[in-house]
């Protein structure tokens, strides 16, 4: 049975690499829930000990704030936000930088995919707009919203699970993580201000919306939905009581609407990464019952790569995040996560790694989709020629971080 389960961990984790299967239209999540499914049919766990091994505490803290930055958006607030610092009068240097702060900011508290889906296609039309290199701005928007969210344990999913499962107190979380992620996004706004064309002005022929065209801002909806995160933040920054618990409860609160229907904030829930956890959790946990996790762990530490220690467990979070994507290479290396640096590293390294390459986090992928549909071609290479210093960028000043700190 080892040799099974070992064959289809395996084969889920190839998938997570390539993004799914040869020949077979899957995408991770259909491959992470097949998995589930082999896991479950070929008898190596029951159905009962499957759904045990599902971090519930993780999936409900994600659903919950799957809803609150649902409401945001059909409250129109992420466009309200973009649109009146697009239209700041401010030299391109200093609108990269409020565009920045506020995406980091947004996605600090609201998940930043979400961040960025809302913002990406406003941001690109309010640079047609003002005859400026959308480029640089789409790029740094998400560059800050990974980073932004780098400083919370609610700003990514990555995160929550880390911080769920290893208990970690969000304030503590935030006082290790705030310094780095504000640094990182001044560094990253230097590079990308750096890279600014002297010449302000782009002849691409953007598709442009008008702005009448938008999702207009609801006063109610947006304040309902501030006043909730709010409130959340004051409870796991103050309180003892479980951030899944409240959240739920402030989901539930923002779905008792007479106004905004529910099915439309469900729609916008993304279903599919919970399943990707839910068929991920089904699949490690089978692996570690077999102790092949466990041997893995001992032999990187008779190489000389003690997990337990900083610098090999840095290094191989920034390796599995690129090659895996950040949830797989978190979920595989949280039963290595024993010291009190672990967690916040596992966070930090595992966000800002995002900023590399553009198949790296999902927000990426969402940036680049959006310009892709305003006709604005952003290729690997020139999200390179921009990322991969960011990446080295934050990291040293994380790294620089924690060595200051141990």
């Amino acid at each position: 049975m080892t040799a099974t389960v070992a064959t289809v961990f395996a084969i889920v984790y190839v998938g997570m690499i390539l993004g799914g299967l040869p020949f077979l239209q899957l995408d991770r999540t259909g491959v992470a829930l097949l998995g589930a499914i082999a896991i479950v049919g070929l008898e190596v766990l029951t159905p009962e000990q499957a759904a045990l091994s599902i971090h519930l505490p993780t999936l409900l803290l994600l659903f919950s704030f799957m809803v609150l930055s649902a409401q945001m958006r059909l409250g129109g607030f992420y466009t309200w936000v973009t649109l009146r610092i697009a239209a700041l009068p401010l030299a391109p240097p200093m609108l990269l930088a409020a565009t920045m702060a506020a995406v980091a900011a947004l996605s600090a508290v609201f998940s930043n995919d979400v961040v960025c889906l809302a913002v990406a296609p406003v941001l690109a039309d309010a640079c047609a707009r003002r005859r400026l290199d959308p480029v640089p701005y789409l790029i740094g928007l998400a560059c800050a919203a990974n980073i932004g969210s780098a400083a919370t344990l609610i700003g990514n999913p990555q995160n929550m699970l880390i911080g769920q499962v290893l208990g970690m107190h969000f304030a503590a979380y935030l006082r290790a993580a705030f310094l780095p992620a504000l640094l990182g996004l001044a560094a990253a706004w230097g590079i990308i201000a750096w890279r600014l064309s002297a010449a302000t002005e782009t002849l691409l022929a953007v598709t442009e919306r008008r702005e009448g065209e938008y999702t207009g801002l609801d006063p109610w909806q947006t304040t309902k939905g501030l006043a909730v995160a709010g409130a959340l933040l004051l409870v796991f920054l103050f309180t003892d009581w479980p951030r899944e618990v409240a959240a739920l409860a402030g989901a539930g609160i923002l779905m008792t609407s007479r106004r905004l229907h529910s099915h439309k904030m469900l729609g916008l829930v993304d279903w599919e990464l919970l399943i990707l956890f839910i068929g991920l959790f089904v699949v490690n946990h089978a692996f570690e019952r077999t102790g092949l996790a466990a041997q893995a762990i001992r032999s990187l530490a008779a190489a000389g790569l003690p997990l337990s220690e900083p610098a090999p467990l840095f290094a191989t979070t920034f390796v599995l995040s690129n090659v895996l994507s950040n949830v797989p290479a978190v979920m595989l290396l949280l039963p290595a996560a024993t010291e009190p640096f672990s967690g916040p590293m596992l966070a930090l390294v595992s966000t800002l790694a995002g900023n590399l390459l553009i198949v790296g986090s999902i927000a990426n992928i969402i940036v680049v989709d959006a310009a892709r549909r305003r006709g604005i071609a952003i290729d690997w290479r020139r999200h390179a020629l921009t990322g991969i210093p960011v990446t080295i960028a934050t990291l040293a000043i994380t790294a620089g971080w924690f060595a200051l700190r141990s």
